[in-house]
């Protein structure tokens, strides 16, 4: 199923993508938003609630969310893509641990969504990433049982405004939490449809050009590792999200760098998910 959230005469809703539209699944449900049927193992409610449904709302008629609109964690992984290390030329060997980082609901927005460019700054730059979500709660979970802990998974733009990741001596927060800087989305594909397993590939564009392209073979960390490491001193909960690191070719690697523009494009697709698709913004 492909599982969303989502606006609707400024109401927040959840649905499934079908063929057509959405499928509102808010009323149909007992479950009051996505990650709530995450947490319940709703997904035969859920399909049972669609069954022989029309659509209720065009996906063009409505303002999509991010997924899981407001996850207990939201993790994002840096440095994962074989190569990605050598970007940084600083000469250091191989990471032998993720770098870890988090990001609060309110950098994000769903597909669709303008994405903002602070007035604060003209580096803001794109980092395509597939994530995962959690279905099952754990901790301390092994890597040989981490994928029955995925409950599908999504795309993220996990937009960075490179000269405010400096200003701490030792972390990226600010950088990594401007309003509206990334997104989410468009929906979560879940784990019988799309195996985590993968291989999964990944595709940046900025106004139609690739920028980024690799594959999760090419991983450092795989997700099966990624749960195990974050398990081992944080419970992961349903609805928790992993942004599982990006790809070489962010526009802060070119020469000259290559900054996001008020009007530009950026899309991100992997070919079992789909599309997310942001269209840059000055701050509001």
């Amino acid at each position: 199923m492909h599982l969303l959230s989502y606006l609707a005469n400024d109401q927040p809703r959840f649905g499934a993508s079908v063929p057509g539209g959405i499928v509102d699944l808010t009323e149909r449900t007992k479950f009051p938003d996505l990650r709530a049927l995450i947490a319940a193992d709703g997904l035969d409610t859920a399909r049972q609630a669609i069954a022989g449904q029309k659509p209720d709302h065009a996906l063009e008629d409505v303002t999509l969310l991010p997924p899981i609109p407001a996850p207990e964690k939201l993790w994002c992984i840096g440095v994962n893509y074989r190569d990605r290390n050598a970007e940084y030329k600083d000469n250091s060997d191989l990471p032998k641990y993720p770098s870890l980082f988090v990001r609060n609901p309110s950098s994000v927005v769903g597909s669709g969504q303008p994405i903002e460019k602070p007035d604060v700054s003209e580096q803001l730059d794109y980092e395509g990433e597939l994530v995962i979500v959690i279905g099952k709660e754990g901790r301390h979970i092994p890597r040989e049982r981490a994928w029955e802990h995925i409950f599908g998974m999504t795309l993220c733009n996990e937009g960075s405004v490179r000269d405010w990741l400096h200003h701490g001596k030792f972390n990226v927060t600010q950088g990594k939490n401007f309003d509206r800087s990334g997104s989410i989305g468009p929906w979560i594909v879940t784990s019988d449809e799309c195996d985590p397993r993968g291989p999964h590939d990944i595709v940046t564009r900025v106004n139609g050009e690739v920028r980024q392209s690799d594959s999760t073979e090419r991983l450092m960390f795989p997700f099966d590792y990624l749960i195990a490491y974050l398990s081992t001193f944080a419970t992961l909960k349903p609805g928790d999200m992993i942004a599982t690191g990006t790809p070489t070719g962010a526009g802060a690697r070119f020469t000259p760098p290559r900054w996001l523009k008020v009007g530009d494009v950026v899309e991100v697709e992997s070919s079992k998910i789909g599309i997310l698709r942001n269209t840059v913004a000055a701050e509001q």
